[in-house]
Parts: structure tokens; C-alpha cells; sequence
């Protein structure tokens, strides 16, 4: 919600630009950080991001397909000029973790149930009875969810994390639902410090 239309295009046509120049073919991500109306360079990732999923539901894109039809010496089956914005997305990443030290929590999963319903999507292999292992990514689940606004979505995401149900290990699923009851969160009023702030005043009022 930081960016309008127009900052949203000039991001994307300099993205193309540079990507046209270096002649990169495949699936990748340049980030920036956003501040003061201006965008800093960070890095870019010449591979898919765990956040791929909220591109492929906002464009009804899906980029697994068009990565492997570019190594297999394909084109792409769209344009630029195809592309369009359907909505909001936002992805949770559901890691085995403590929601507030973030603590990584290997161990068996006694009991699992996965959300369903209209636009959520979970990419995840869990099953009850699954060991996490303690010596890999905490990440076991990425949770993601569409609607028509961000409202929608945040309403929809909500209900999703509370009908999720991941036992025999601690996870972040609380953290996001405390969140999402967050008015600052909920306006989109945050930046890159935002969380620490938050949860140190978590901390002073538990």
C-alpha cells in the first residue's frame, strides 16, 4: 500500500530496462528499498523467490511454468503489455520457530490440518507425523492468500491462520494473527524497523 500506480510503473519499466540490458533470461528478482519517494538498489536474485507466489496470483502468471519453458528454449507466453494487477495478495511464511524469540522448534508434528477455501493457497509438504529436521530452514509452510482489496485479503488470511492447525511444535501462526489485529498493520502504516519495534513493546506488556 506504500506504492501508487505511477511509482509502481517506474520501478517496473527501470527493472525492465535493466533486465533487457544485461541480456539475463529465466525467472529472477531485483530489490530495492523504498524511502523518501526514492528507491535504493539492494541485490538481485537470479532464481525464484519464496514470495513468487503473490506475483502468480495478482497477474494469474504462473512463473514454475515459464521458468521451465525458457530453459527448454521457449518464449514466454505473454508480453509486458499482457501483464495486469488482479487485487491483493499476501503470503505468510510458516516457520517451526518460537512467534516472538524465533527460536527454530524442530521437532514431530502430532497434528495437522490445512485452511482451504476460495483464493488460499498453502505450498507445503507437512503432514501429522512429519519430523522436522533441526538442521535446515525453519520454513515449513507459505501461506497465501487473494482478494479483491487488501481488506479482503487481510480478513481472508486471518480466518486461514486461525482454521491452521500445526501441533508438537511451535510455529509463527500466532504471530501473525496478533498482527494482523494491528491497526498500524492493518492501514499498511510500517516500514523495515516496524516489527522490532513491535514486538519490543509486545515484550514490555506481556
Amino acid at each position: 500500500p506504500a506504492l501508487n500506480a505511477k511509482q509502481r510503473d517506474e520501478i517496473g519499466e527501470i527493472v525492465r530496462k535493466a533486465i533487457s540490458k544485461i541480456g539475463y533470461r529465466g525467472v529472477g528478482t531485483i530489490e530495492f528499498l523504498y524511502e523518501n519517494g526514492e528507491f535504493f538498489f539492494i541485490e538481485m536474485n537470479t532464481r525464484l523467490q519464496v514470495e513468487h507466489p503473490i506475483t502468480e496470483e495478482i497477474t494469474d502468471i504462473d512463473l514454475v511454468r515459464e521458468q521451465i519453458r525458457i530453459a527448454a528454449g521457449e518464449k514466454l507466453s505473454f508480453t509486458q503489455q499482457d501483464i495486469r494487477f488482479n487485487g491483493h495478495a499476501i503470503e505468510c511464511r510458516i516457520n517451526a520457530e518460537n512467534p516472538r524469540t524465533f527460536v527454530p522448534s524442530p521437532g514431530k508434528v502430532s497434528e495437522f490440518h490445512a485452511p482451504g477455501g476460495l483464493n488460499v493457497r498453502l505450498d507445503s509438504a507437512l503432514y501429522a507425523g512429519y519430523k522436522i529436521p533441526p538442521y535446515y530452514d525453519s520454513l515449513i509452510g507459505k501461506l497465501i492468500v487473494h482478494g479483491k482489496t487488501r481488506e479482503g485479503a487481510l480478513l481472508r488470511l486471518r480466518r486461514a491462520l486461525e482454521e491452521m492447525v500445526i501441533n508438537g511444535v511451535e510455529t509463527t501462526i500466532p504471530l501473525f494473527i496478533d498482527l494482523l489485529q494491528d491497526p498500524e498493520f492493518i492501514k499498511g502504516d510500517y516500514d523495515i524497523h516496524w516489527l522490532e519495534r513491535w514486538l519490543e513493546q509486545a515484550h514490555k506488556t506481556s
